[in-house]
């Protein structure tokens, strides 16, 4: 029976050929390669080789400065298919310094696109995209100058009268994929990774390209030593193995940390960051945000301030039993991780892979999605994607935006040094932020205001000042914060003058308070229901 080789990160680094396509898996530095993309990055530093490669990779996978970062290297891409570089400013800077050709797909698509390639399917057909800076009709997904006049990698067909995004297939040569275990005969398990991920779809499409799947693991247990269900990738899929040397700084769980079982579903712990977070104006944003919500509801959050502070507040509010919180990686429950730690989660009560989670995104749509958000427009479009030239690219956020029956994006009401104050008077703007948000016309539609109306999607746009609900006018003004002038700290502070409503109310100051401010019966709807 064909094994895998057993070689040293040189000896994979070395299987990497001049101008070929490497995919690599990972979500932030979960299930990061770091043995393998180091000397990848040490290989091509010393010999200028490999070079020219294309990098496909759907998630952002970097904590700033390991991960893919170790890739971002002049001559070494030439060419990036990603799915977000949020955490990864090596790149962001080569895509603005239009170092090379970048294109950004939504994440959700990109992990699906594996299980279409497989099949030897025509492309990955979706609705997801369209309207957004993703169809090729306005950008199509082209993220800097030097990709503008380079070749479409998505189409717009139309099938039973209806229209779809295809995203088209992206060959692969080379699969990095990480593992916990291999066995002698290359049997690879996962049970001490933090994320499930998409590792086997990615291996059975470059197997089906005939491309080399290269694993690095922490350790080698004798055959027959793992058993059969707990294997993720059967050895017979696997080309080579490399087994970490490092593994407390190349092999860790996550940025953060090197292993906590509470993380990988093997223990559970109390609960991780029940302690309150301090009272701070992205507090009071996402205590504002959470006011929409309703029992017995399933929430996702995305980046930024929704994955730092909403998490953290429905442990304090103690409502985690009402609601059910899941991460786009596949994680329901727990405590979420923030920051360079996003995606998992201290005690979840399920670990599903990362394709299929976005599989219930897509189909069913989830109930509640609070997202970050850069810019809104006067069509209620929002860009959360670009900002100038730094492209941070959308991760899950097109996927989960376009189907959540409710969607909350959570913004400072302008951007750039803000800062406020809170008390039971209300809010006080300290400083104000450098640039606008609220814009006449987004620089990228990351989210198509009109079609949400059209397919009858509740939208707020919830900031610390004000909250504004989409409509088929145009976003509507429904609330501001006591203490916040309409003159000065509202309208003149936006680049259009926003629809009004009828009775504009006033935001409920218990957000404001140091502790709890009544979630539970909120949500309940007994006290404080909007």
């Amino acid at each position: 029976m064909r094994k895998p080789k057993f070689v040293s990160a040189e000896e994979a680094a070395a299987m990497i050929l001049d101008g070929t396509t490497l995919c690599t898996i990972g979500m932030t530095l979960v299930s990061a390669s770091e043995s393998i993309l180091k000397a990848v990055e040490n290989r091509f530093l010393e010999t200028g080789t490999p070079k020219n490669l294309t990098l496909f990779h759907t998630c952002g996978q970097s904590d700033r400065k390991d991960g893919i970062a170790h890739l971002a290297h002049e001559g070494l891409i030439t060419k990036v298919i990603g799915g977000h570089w949020g955490l990864c400013p090596p790149f962001m800077k080569m895509i603005s310094e239009n170092l090379l050709e970048a294109y950004n797909l939504p994440q959700g698509q990109m992990a699906n696109m594996f299980h279409s390639m497989a099949l030897r399917e025509p492309g990955k057909l979706s609705k997801i995209g369209l309207g957004t800076f993703v169809d090729p009709r306005i950008e199509g997904g082209k993220m800097n100058e030097k990709t503008r006049d380079k070749e479409d990698i998505v189409s717009v067909v139309t099938v039973d009268g209806e229209e779809y995004m295809q995203y088209k297939e992206v060959p692969i040569d080379t699969l990095i994929i990480r593992g916990t275990y291999a066995d002698e005969a290359g049997n690879i398990t996962t049970e001490e990774e933090a994320m499930v991920l998409e590792v086997l779809p990615a291996v059975m499409a470059a197997k089906r390209f005939e491309g080399k799947v290269i694993c690095q693991v922490k350790q080698i247990v004798k055959s027959g030593a793992l058993g059969a269900k707990e294997v993720t990738v059967p050895g017979i899929l696997v080309d080579a193995v490399v087994v970490c040397q490092d593994p407390v700084n190349d092999h860790r769980q996550t940025s953060s940390w090197y292993y906590d079982p509470s993380y990988s579903g093997q223990v559970k712990t109390p609960l991780k960051g029940t302690a309150a977070i301090p009272l701070n104006i992205r507090k009071v944003i996402g205590r504002r945000a959470v006011m929409e919500l309703k029992k017995d509801v399933v929430i996702n959050v995305g980046t930024g301030i929704p994955n730092d502070v909403i998490g953290p507040i429905l442990a304090e509010e103690k409502v985690q039993e009402d609601v059910m919180l899941t991460v786009e990686s596949g994680i329901y429950g727990g405590v979420p991780a923030g920051g360079i730690d996003f995606g998992i989660s201290c005690s979840p009560e399920a670990l599903i892979p990362h394709d299929r989670q976005f599989e219930y995104y897509t189909g069913a749509g989830i109930d509640f999605t609070f997202m970050g958000a850069g810019e809104m427009d006067q069509e209620g479009n929002v860009n959360a994607t670009k900002m100038g030239t730094v492209a941070a690219g959308a991760g899950g956020f097109i996927d989960i935006t376009s189907t959540a029956k409710n969607v909350v994006f959570c913004s400072t009401f302008t951007g750039g040094g803000i800062q406020a104050e809170f008390d039971e008077a209300g809010i006080h703007i300290v400083k104000e932020g450098r640039f606008k948000k609220l814009v006449k016309k987004v620089q990228q539609i990351s989210y198509n205001g009109k079609m949400a109306v059209a397919r009858g999607q509740n939208m707020f746009f919830v900031t610390e000042r004000a909250v504004f609900k989409l409509t088929e006018k145009g976003p509507v003004l429904i609330e501001i914060a006591k203490g916040a002038d309409m003159e000065k700290d509202i309208l003149a502070q936006m680049e259009f003058k926003p629809l009004m409503a009828d009775e504009i109310r006033e935001t409920p100051v218990e957000i404001y308070k140091e502790k709890a401010f009544g979630l539970k019966k909120i949500i309940e709807g007994q006290e404080l229901g909007l």
